[in-house]
């Protein structure tokens, strides 16, 4: 039989067993904890090993590593009243743990919201081609807007990154109609130019044969090589006069 003794040396045991138990905290080397005494702030601790108090301090394990929230998709409409569904994915990481347990209930569903509300609002400060052609200006935007606004919650965004841009079936159709519109603009700007430069190639060309008048003539026998080499079986072509000239001024006899 234990004596009272005995008894009271096994309750001391597995009171600082227990004791131990609820004191010692381990974090990680990405986890901090926010402790609290008696439910005013006191410091923030770890990693490693850690000491607290039992019912009289109380600590929130805090994980610094990035955090990957994705955005639902949104229905934002641009500056040009067209109407689109966005989604998004933000990488954000706590920088102050203290600040991210008391300035806010919930940090990562106060990102989430906040990040909804800048993406509507942002991309409906935008047209429809911004948001195709210039994507990373616009991630560019978001993130400065919502870090300036989580940087009181001791939150750090580090990007964003806009996923998807749906439009609706007509707005495709519209857009593909654009696109076949500019196309062919493109192709008639190019043969406007082409035409003018070969205008202004044929002009300097004239201006250099009638500085020398055998010139035109060497001209119009070469001419003649090249449709002789063709199987015509008739061909009509102007004789010039320079080439006649000569004769038709020769004395009768």
């Amino acid at each position: 039989m234990f004596s009272e003794f005995d008894l009271f040396a096994l309750f001391a045991v597995f009171v600082v067993i227990a004791f131990l138990a609820s004191a010692i905290r381990i974090f990680r080397e990405y986890e901090r904890g926010v402790v609290f005494t008696l439910g005013r702030f006191w410091m923030v601790k770890g990693p490693g090993l850690v000491i607290i108090i039992p019912a009289v301090q109380q600590v929130v394990r805090v994980d610094l590593r990035t955090v990957v929230l994705e955005v639902p998709t949104q229905d934002v409409i641009s500056r040009d009243n067209v109407s689109v569904k966005v989604s998004a994915v933000v990488y954000f990481r706590i920088v102050d743990p203290q600040k991210a347990i008391i300035q806010v209930e919930d940090y990562l569903n106060a990102t989430s919201q906040l990040a909804q509300t800048m993406l509507r609002s942002v991309l409906g400060k935008h047209s429809l081609d911004d948001m195709l052609a210039e994507r990373e200006k616009l991630n560019q935007d978001i993130r400065e807007s919502l870090d300036a606004q989580t940087d009181s919650w001791g939150i750090k965004v580090a990007n964003v990154e806009i996923k998807q841009v749906d439009l609706t079936e007509s707005m495709i159709r519209a857009i593909a109609r654009q696109a076949e519109a500019e196309r062919e603009r493109r192709a008639k700007v190019i043969h406007a130019e082409g035409e003018l430069q070969a205008a202004e190639k044929l002009f300097e060309a004239a201006k250099i044969l009638a500085q020398e008048p055998q010139a035109i003539q060497l001209r119009y026998l070469e001419t003649l090589t090249v449709i002789g080499a063709d199987k015509n079986t008739t061909i009509v072509f102007p004789l010039p006069m320079d080439l006649v000239k000569p004769f038709l001024d020769r004395p009768k006899p």
